[in-house]
Formats: structure tokens, C-alpha cells, sequence
């Protein structure tokens, strides 16, 4: 799971224009509905499931986790760790070694986010194309295929899944270039969910005797 962690700790989130990129018509429509609907809600809260496969399926991995988010704000809990980020600090707490590592966020170097995962996952830095109808969780999805124009990101392509009753993001497959596959899946979604700006900065005095490791 280290390759999704890092895919899910170092992004923000990013302006998607309509303009600022050519692709298919269609996913190009479901993407700005996405867009207009997720620009509706404050906060959001939610569960997410992710399962890996390795290239030679000798590896399978399952994880839970949980995204608060509020604006360019973020709070990811997955597999013992917190991935906390205020739009000026990103804090990385592992559990097991009660250590945190703290870096500087920068907008440059970030190409995907949690938020992305609800809200702007396609921007300029993609090509898009409409892949039909398919079933997730029990509801029907349209399946658009994500595929990066530069050559230098870890993934060779990413696909979405979106509620056509709601116009969620509400799953997804992330294929990386070593032959890894990760699934996910949105299993609760909360709209406008009560969240206080402390839960986006890490608080020292809750955990006793954390060793930190500053990487600004």
C-alpha cells in the first residue's frame, strides 16, 4: 500500500477549466455535472475501501479509510496512518512508529488528491474518454477513462465510476505502470458534514512522545 499512500499525501486540489482540455464530448459533460454538483457542498465526509493487486496477483491487499475535507483542506485515516493537510503543511503520522513527518505543501508538485477523487480528478493534466455504462455497489455508473499526458506520472491510466443518480464519484480503478492495480470504493458519502478547522492541522499534545520528523 506505500504506492497508494504516496498517491493520497502529496496532492491538493486543482482548477478544472472545460476550456483547458479537449476529450470526449460526452465524459467531457458527466465531468462538468460532477464538477456542478460536488461545487454545491462546503465539506464532505467520507468511508472508502481500497484493494490492491500486484502485477503477478501473488499480492492482494485491502485497506479502509476515511476523507474529511473542507475546501483545499484535508484529513486522510488509513492502515494506522493520517494523512492531514491545511493547505500549508502536510502532516504524516504512522502510527506504529509514533513518528510524524511534516513537509511543506506545494501546489507545484501535486497531481492528484483525495478531494480529486470527488471532485477535480480530470483537469488539463488529462485526456478523457466515455467507456459506457457500468454496475457499482448496485447502482448504475457511467465509466470514464482518465490517461495522463505526461509521461512522467507512476500511473499509465485511471478510471472513475459515477452515480448517474447523483453525479458522485463513487469508485474507480488506478492502474500504475509496474502492473499494479488498485480498486476503490466510496461505501458512505456525507454532504455538508460538520467539520472544525482543528481536525486539518496535527495537535503534538495528542500523542505523547511523538518523534517528528521535519522534511520542510
Amino acid at each position: 500500500m506505500r504506492a497508494f499512500l504516496l498517491f493520497i499525501s502529496t496532492l491538493c486540489i486543482s482548477t478544472f477549466s472545460l476550456n483547458a482540455q479537449q476529450g470526449d464530448p460526452k465524459a467531457k459533460a458527466i465531468l462538468a455535472n460532477v464538477t456542478k454538483k460536488i461545487n454545491t457542498v462546503k465539506s464532505i465526509k467520507a468511508a472508502f475501501s481500497l484493494n490492491l493487486s500486484s502485477a503477478n496477483n501473488k499480492v492482494k491487499e485491502t485497506k479502509k479509510g476515511q476523507i474529511q475535507l473542507k475546501g483545499n483542506k484535508y484529513r486522510v485515516s488509513i492502515g494506522g496512518q493520517e494523512i492531514i493537510c491545511d493547505n500549508k503543511t502536510v502532516w504524516t503520522y504512522i502510527k506504529d512508529a509514533n513518528e510524524v513527518q511534516i513537509s511543506s505543501y506545494n501546489p507545484s508538485e501535486q497531481t492528484i488528491s483525495p478531494a480529486k477523487l470527488f471532485t477535480n480528478f480530470y483537469d488539463k493534466e488529462y485526456n478523457y474518454k466515455y467507456l459506457g455504462v457500468r454496475m457499482s455497489q448496485n447502482k448504475k455508473c457511467d465509466a470514464i477513462e482518465l490517461i495522463p499526458i505526461s509521461k512522467g506520472k507512476q500511473f499509465a491510466k485511471i478510471e472513475i465510476l459515477i452515480d448517474q443518480a447523483t453525479s458522485l464519484i463513487i469508485g474507480g480503478n488506478v492502474f500504475e505502470k509496474n502492473g499494479n492495480k488498485i480498486q476503490y470504493d466510496v461505501t458512505s458519502f456525507v454532504s455538508n458534514a460538520p467539520l472544525a478547522d482543528a481536525i486539518f492541522s496535527f495537535d503534538a499534545k495528542k500523542y505523547p512522545n511523538v518523534e517528528t520528523v521535519d522534511l520542510r
